[in-house]
């Protein structure tokens, strides 16, 4: 459960017949990459330059999956896309400094575990450079970020559940196709919004699981 590439980590062939012993369920589809990006241009239309930033040591996957849908959503929206890996504090404020030297930067961050440590220094350095930070998890926008937008792990942890079941009965792994997230959650921090000058549109609001005030 929750393995964000399941091919590029290793665990399956394909998808759809994943071969082998293992399957599952994974927590991302790549796409939502574009997705990010394309909410970060409706809550900040001036943007122009968004880094991706995450750790290569603990998601080597991360250019591979994330950085095509990144990189198609920033041609049509015409934003300059940055891919900022980065393996320590240093390199995390060198990133973050240097989207804020000039305006209209903004901060995508790649779900992993070094980045959920990291956050309150993400949070804190990107509040004193004035840049957006939008990321998958509901627990970055508590915490200061802007806006998230993710899978309902719940969801899956439920999903998970059947194909349990199924295998106990004599189902054989291979055959069952890894599943992708189905249901999704978004959490904004209007609070943040507003220290950086910018107005959540009505359509966020409304579509949005939680609204941090």
């Amino acid at each position: 459960m929750t393995v964000s590439d399941p091919i590029g980590t290793g665990f399956v062939a394909s998808l759809p017949q994943p071969g082998g012993n293992i399957t599952g369920f994974s927590n991302h589809d790549g796409s939502i990459a574009g997705k990010w990006l394309q909410l970060f241009a409706q809550i900040a239309p001036d943007i122009k330059r968004v880094a991706m930033i995450f750790n290569p040591d603990m998601s080597p996957y991360a250019e591979s999956y994330y950085q095509p849908f990144f990189q198609g959503a920033a041609r049509s929206l015409d934003v300059e896309p940055i891919v900022a890996p980065v393996r320590n504090d240093a390199g995390i404020e060198d990133v973050i400094s240097s989207l804020g030297r000039n305006p209209k930067g903004g901060l995508i961050v790649i779900p992993d575990t070094y980045m959920w440590v990291h956050r309150a220094l993400i949070i804190s350095l990107a509040a004193s450079n004035n840049v957006p930070v939008v990321s998958n998890a509901s627990g970055w926008a508590r915490n200061g970020g802007l806006l998230t937008y993710g899978p309902e792990n719940a969801d899956v942890f439920h999903r998970a559940a059947t194909y349990i079941d199924r295998i106990l009965r004599g189902a054989k792994p291979a055959e069952l196709p890894v599943q992708l997230p189905v249901k999704f959650e978004m959490a904004v921090n209007v609070k943040t919004a507003e220290a950086l000058g910018l107005t959540v549109p009505q359509s966020i609001l409304l579509l949005a699981d939680e609204v941090i005030q």
